[in-house]
């Protein structure tokens, strides 16, 4: 059964400080599970390929070859609608393979959210650390998108019938990472979907094509604030971050790892310092980002010899903290669903760190009225003493 919505709003009691209202569903103990389909295509019609061959080469990063006569032996792979256990099975030409990832239990994550800023094109949310935006990884259903679809989001019948673009829901147009707090803007209609994502966008261009510090403040359709809680303190009031960011090895993240990378995309962030805490050792700062790559921020404040406090993944230079140990040459260990251990070292979704989307301004999709969104500070510097 369907556990019940919570919504607070202004008529039913107190809203959350700086804010509209709250909606949340709470968490079922387990997910719907995944499928994943593939077909099967011969690239040597005189080679025969087995279904433990075809899912232990083209998936080995989804599990180890034991996981995968596992997951096949525990029938949770079907070749044409028919299950199969096997292993050994000679694939035909076209077939379509699928295979059922069991329901599972996702790590804790929170599922209220507090409505900033609404009208009929868009929604600002005030994210909580540790929920993630989108699908991936262990997180399928613990999602903002998830609560997005399952609110009941209501608009009058006339302004539905005019506008033909609205959504059911809506959808996040831009990313932050799980253990970033603070606004994430969703767009409520195509329209302004499209518009605040070209927003966005346009600052990564942007950095590519101007690399001048001095450049940094020409006038922008979007502008994104961040306070962050750094290690160390940081001797000029300002500082112009335009390391690379790209994709490197790391143990445990299939697709690798975003870190600072000369071979990387143009990356900007403008850093300025907002409080000196000699006696903790640490640093406030806000930081403005011009372009939007993956962990950014974590990357830019540790290349520059600051990483935020307390960040698991990220240490000076924009690297990861952790050496690979020595390969064992063996991949016979694997997790009760058959694929890989989670990882021993710290993985980019792990959280912790001290980083606040604390503010924006926007150019309305709609009405191209400048519009100032403002958050809450987060739980974490509010216990740190920092305020707005």
């Amino acid at each position: 059964m369907a556990a019940a919505a919570a919504e607070t709003q202004m008529g039913d009691g107190a809203p959350p400080p700086g804010a509209l209202y709250s909606f949340g569903t709470p968490w079922p103990e387990l997910n719907q599970g995944l499928t994943y389909t593939d077909t099967f295509r011969c690239a040597d019609a005189d080679a025969a390929t087995t279904l433990i061959e075809f899912y232990s080469t083209n998936h080995k990063s989804s599990a180890p070859l034991p996981g995968w006569i596992k997951r096949i032996r525990n029938g949770q792979i079907t070749v044409d609608g028919e299950v199969v256990t096997d292993p050994d099975m000679t694939l035909v030409d076209g077939s379509k393979l699928v295979y059922h990832r069991f329901p599972w239990q996702e790590p804790f994550a929170p599922y209220l959210l507090e409505v900033l800023y609404e009208d009929d094109d868009m929604v600002a949310l005030n994210k909580p650390s540790g929920l993630q935006v989108l699908p991936k990884g262990l997180f399928q259903q613990r999602t903002v998108l998830a609560q997005l679809q399952l609110k009941d989001w209501k608009m009058a019948s006339s302004c539905r019938f005019k506008r033909k673009d609205v959504q059911s829901h809506p959808v996040p147009v831009h990313r932050l990472g799980r253990g970033t707090s603070g606004l994430l803007l969703c767009a409520k209609t195509k329209v302004a979907k499209v518009r605040l994502a070209s927003y966005f966008a346009e600052g990564a261009i942007n950095a590519a094509k101007k690399r001048d510090k001095s450049e940094f403040s020409e006038e922008r359709k979007i502008s994104k604030f961040y306070r962050a809680l750094v290690t160390g303190i940081l001797d000029d009031d300002e500082v112009v971050v335009t390391q690379p960011i790209g994709l490197v090895h790391y143990p445990g993240v299939a697709e690798g790892l975003y870190a600072a990378c000369s071979s990387g995309k143009p990356a900007m962030s403008k850093v300025c310092v907002l409080e000196r805490l000699a006696h903790q050792n640490h640093t406030l700062v806000q930081v403005e980002i011009h372009s939007g790559r993956p962990h950014q921020i974590r990357i830019h404040l540790a290349y520059i010899g600051h990483p935020l406090v307390d960040d698991p993944l990220y240490g000076i230079g924009g690297h990861p903290n952790f050496v690979e140990p020595e390969s064992t040459g063996t991949d016979s260990s694997f997790a009760s669903d058959g694929g890989y251990e989670r990882p021993l070292q710290p993985v980019p979704g792990d959280c912790g760190y001290h980083l606040h989307a604390h503010w924006l301004v926007l150019c309305h999709p709609t009405t191209n009225k400048d519009e100032r969104l403002l958050t809450p500070l987060s739980l974490s510097f509010r216990w740190s003493g920092f305020q707005a």
